[in-house]
């Protein structure tokens, strides 16, 4: 478990099931993470969820994000680990819309920031996120990241950003 100012990272659990298929079926959340919407049975998707948490991929790393009276509230993680390259790529999801606009994401991205550079010897992580997204932008932008290119996959245009661990390291110097 990891503690920041105002949330919890934790491990996933069965518990988080519901809350998740229902975030994966909200069709304003899948639009903002360009995904498409879930279209399966709650049971069928209980199933593939049992599974993943069964047996996680050994090239990411996934947490629920609780707020500190512990209410689920979303979801993030890094991925596609690289220890070769030294690089991850980064996501977040604020599901519950009752904590947007409210300095959640913020606290997210930071305490996985934080996370991954304290305990791993990555040294880049990049993410991507819609072009007119722009709360994404400005939450990622506060927490140290900057543009680095363009990206257009199955007719959506993102843009990607990165933070390299010196700039962290200089981020909490300031801090």
């Amino acid at each position: 478990m990891i503690i920041n100012n105002r949330i919890i990272l934790r491990k996933k659990s069965m518990d988080d099931a519901w809350d998740d298929y229902s975030w994966e079926t909200d069709h304003e959340l899948a639009r903002l993470d360009a995904a498409p919407v879930i279209a399966i049975p709650y049971s069928e998707y209980l199933e593939d969820y049992t599974e993943e948490l069964r047996r996680p991929h050994r090239h990411s790393c996934q947490f629920a994000v609780d707020t500190l009276d512990g209410k689920h509230i979303g979801n993030c993680s890094y991925y596609n680990i690289d220890k070769f390259t030294g690089e991850t790529e980064m996501g977040i999801m604020i599901g519950d819309r009752d904590y947007w606009d409210k300095g959640y994401g913020t606290d997210v991205v930071n305490t996985l920031l934080d996370h991954i550079f304290s305990e791993t010897k990555l040294e880049r992580i990049h993410l991507k996120t819609l072009e007119w997204n722009t709360r994404a932008k400005k939450c990622f932008s506060k927490c140290g990241f900057s543009p680095c290119g363009k990206l257009e996959r199955s007719g959506f245009r993102f843009i990607t950003m990165e933070i390299f661990r010196h700039q962290w390291e200089e981020r909490q110097i300031r801090t």
